[in-house]
């Protein structure tokens, strides 16, 4: 994949998993209002289960599909790519249904104590692990021929649909069943979890229509392709279980976190005096409230990450080590232009902007944005390494690097928590620690095993003294404008927009980054007619 290409590419993913993000971040806080705090709570609960048996059956399937085509694809093995393809479906179809059979049948026992009301959340979850491996397996399938517009367009109608059932099924819920306030909570996280099923069902509604558009392309590929030797089934069977094996367990314990820090969390908090609702709600406040709000600008690292495999990977076995090394750099920059802005911002405009997004009682969560903002940049960097190392075929650093920081993790808690009186904090800071441990060992991985060496200054010090000044801007602005007009919405809405132009043109000044190199950046061109309207380029 040429430079451009790629920086296209993820360009595309980019947008799509910003625009997620916000319709998330705008239809969550109406979910709330919808079904109460008790009921989000709850639907955070089962959420978190669901999608810790979605990681173990077929969450990774895309970057086991994108990687194992790539490397037939790039050799012109279009035969053994197809092969790929239906047996990663074979596989999906197999982990993904034995998935939902233990989500529906042990709901009770897998949520955590004092969450036995969200067990008919989780039951009406459970089909839709089955639905997401489906929709993998088809990401991956067009990811792989460095194609991410599918992907990026069903993510959005994904995201869209999942809003729209989340909201309308929730009120039906409350509407029809609702006797008492514990019954709109119960119900209504209920009626909410229909909107990730109806979502992911139409993602696949749409990328088989792609897929059956592009097929006779393909076909005929596969036609021509008589020169190469064809994998038995038992040999593709054997590459994907070999790949997808370390893939899955290191996506899982990297993604596992949040899961265990609830199991863990919640026990020990009711071992203090605290009951099940009170202790649902405290965790609430980084599960529904801080993780919502950081995720939003770690969605461009998964994004970068996800174009940067096949390209990785095709040069990797083409053995263009200094190709490899490029790709890395630009992936590595690209994601740290935009994350450590974005820490910055969030916790310099934390309890306004919980205060928006999720009203009233969002003390705590704003003190967790502004204590653990940081988290975007070592959460964003340590994905992005991830794919890297996935890419070259080293699946299984992953997996150990996300063992030990959840080890670290779940110690940091379990101290934490019954140690101190930082009640939700704890988790918080836990959540940090991993991150930071999971981002120094896969540097330390990638140096030993690529050479690789960030280019520190351009790469981290500059996009950091540029988001610092931004950060005074925005604090000043904002800050300064609500003593005068005393409006939430109107501060954010002009604060935001001018820390964004005050940390472009602070980077240019700092970096001396040319025109030509401001192109080659994601929104690159889009930037450099800003900039000239600014007259920071003449």
């Amino acid at each position: 994949m040429k430079q451009n290409s790629f920086v296209k590419q993820a360009s595309f993913l980019m947008i799509a998993g910003l625009l997620v993000r916000v319709i998330g971040l705008l239809y969550r806080p109406m979910m709330k209002a919808n079904i109460g705090e008790l009921g989000y709570a709850y639907y955070g609960y089962a959420y978190n289960v669901y999608f810790i048996l979605l990681l173990i059956s077929g969450y990774s399937i895309p970057i086991a599909v994108s990687k194992l085509m790539s490397e037939r694809l790039v050799k012109k093995q279009y035969r053994n790519a197809e092969k790929v393809f239906r047996g990663s479906l074979i596989y999906v179809l197999i982990a993904g249904g034995l998935a939902s059979l233990v989500a529906f049948v042990f709901a009770e026992q897998l949520l955590p104590k004092g969450g036995s009301d969200a067990v008919l959340a989780l039951r009406i979850l459970a089909p839709t692990i089955l639905l997401a491996g489906l929709l993998g397996v088809l990401r991956g399938y067009f990811q792989a021929h460095s194609n991410m517009m599918p992907t990026s367009v069903s993510q959005i109608l994904e995201s869209l649909f999942n809003a729209a059932m989340a909201l309308g099924m929730g009120s039906l819920f409350i509407h029809q069943f609702a006797k008492t306030e514990n019954d709109r909570a119960v119900y209504g996280a209920a009626g909410s979890t229909m909107g990730p099923g109806a979502g992911v069902l139409v993602g696949i509604l749409f990328m088989l229509s792609v897929f059956l558009l592009n097929r006779k392309t393909i076909q005929r590929k596969i036609r021509r392709d008589t020169t190469h030797q064809e994998e038995s089934w038992g040999e593709i069977l054997k590459v994907i279980l070999f790949m997808l094996t370390p893939v899955i367990f290191s996506t899982c314990v990297y993604n596992v976190s949040s899961y265990l820090n609830q199991t863990i969390f919640a026990p020990l908090m009711m071992s203090k005096g605290y009951d099940g609702k009170e202790v649902a709600m405290m965790f609430n406040q980084y599960n529904g409230m801080y993780l919502v709000l950081i995720n939003v600008p770690i969605a461009l690292a998964n994004a970068s990450s996800t174009a940067m495999i096949p390209a990785v990977t095709g040069s990797f076995v083409l053995k263009k080590y200094k190709e490899v090394k490029k790709q890395i750099d630009q992936g590595v920059q690209m994601t740290m232009l935009i994350a450590i802005p974005a820490a910055v911002g969030l916790s310099v405009l934390a309890f306004p902007i919980m205060r928006l997004l999720f009203g009233k009682n969002t003390q705590t969560a704003g003190w967790m944005l502004v204590t653990g903002g940081i988290a975007v940049i070592f959460y964003s960097l340590s994905t992005i390494t991830n794919g890297v190392l996935q890419g070259i075929g080293k699946q299984t650093i992953p997996l150990r690097n996300a063992t030990i920081s959840l080890v670290v993790n779940l110690i940091i808690l379990t101290v934490l928590t019954k140690f101190t009186p930082l009640g939700a904090y704890a988790v918080m800071i836990a959540n940090l620690a991993y991150g930071i441990c999971m981002c120094i060992l896969n540097q330390m991985a990638l140096r030993k095993h690529v050479h690789y060496r960030a280019e520190y200054k351009r790469t981290y010090l500059q996009p950091f003294i540029a988001a610092a000044g931004m950060g005074v801007v925005a604090w000043g602005v904002y800050y300064g404008l609500y003593t005068l007009l005393h409006r939430n919405l109107i501060c954010l809405v002009i604060s935001i927009p001018l820390a964004c132009v005050a940390y472009l043109i602070l980077y240019v000044l700092i970096s001396g980054i040319t025109e030509k190199e401001m192109q080659k950046m994601y929104m690159g061109t889009k930037l450099v007619k800003i900039l000239r309207i600014l007259r920071v380029y003449r």
